[in-house]
């Protein structure tokens, strides 16, 4: 079974599954400031207490939000723990909607993901009304 625990997550546990599915290398220190700056976390712990899977939100959290860093770790991909993160990383974001207003929920996926995305009710780009997601990376 997976329990998914709210805004409880250490600089090691978000190291560690960044690892596991072979994203950039980040230092400590970004770490913390990952975790101290995003508007809300959610992590799937398994029955012996493992970290499993997490997601994140970060924006405004009144006009535009993103989900970022949705990661299930390899070897536990394809048993739902993904439509679980997401499912309540939405109903964070709508939970601080106004009501009568849109709030955006952003996200930039890897490749080959967006079939899931779009199970979830996302939309790819570009499209006839928005173009393409762009990205710039900063570094020495």
């Amino acid at each position: 079974m997976i329990t998914l625990v709210e805004n409880s997550i250490s600089t090691e546990e978000y190291l560690k599954l960044r690892a596991a599915v072979q994203w950039r290398k980040l230092s400590e220190n970004q770490a913390i400031q990952v975790i101290n700056n995003s508007l809300f976390f959610v992590k799937a712990v398994d029955d012996c207490g493992n970290v499993v899977g997490m997601g994140r939100i970060v924006g405004d959290g009144a006009v535009v939000c993103y989900i970022q860093d949705l990661i299930v770790l390899p070897d536990m991909q394809g048993k739902n723990i993904g439509s679980l993160l997401i499912k309540r990383l939405i109903a964070f974001v709508n939970e601080l909607r106004e009501e009568n207003t849109t709030l955006m929920l952003c996200l930039m996926c890897a490749k080959g993901r967006e079939k899931f995305y779009e199970k979830h009710g996302f939309i790819a780009r570009p499209n006839d009304m928005l173009g393409p997601g762009m990205i710039q990376y900063l570094q020495d």
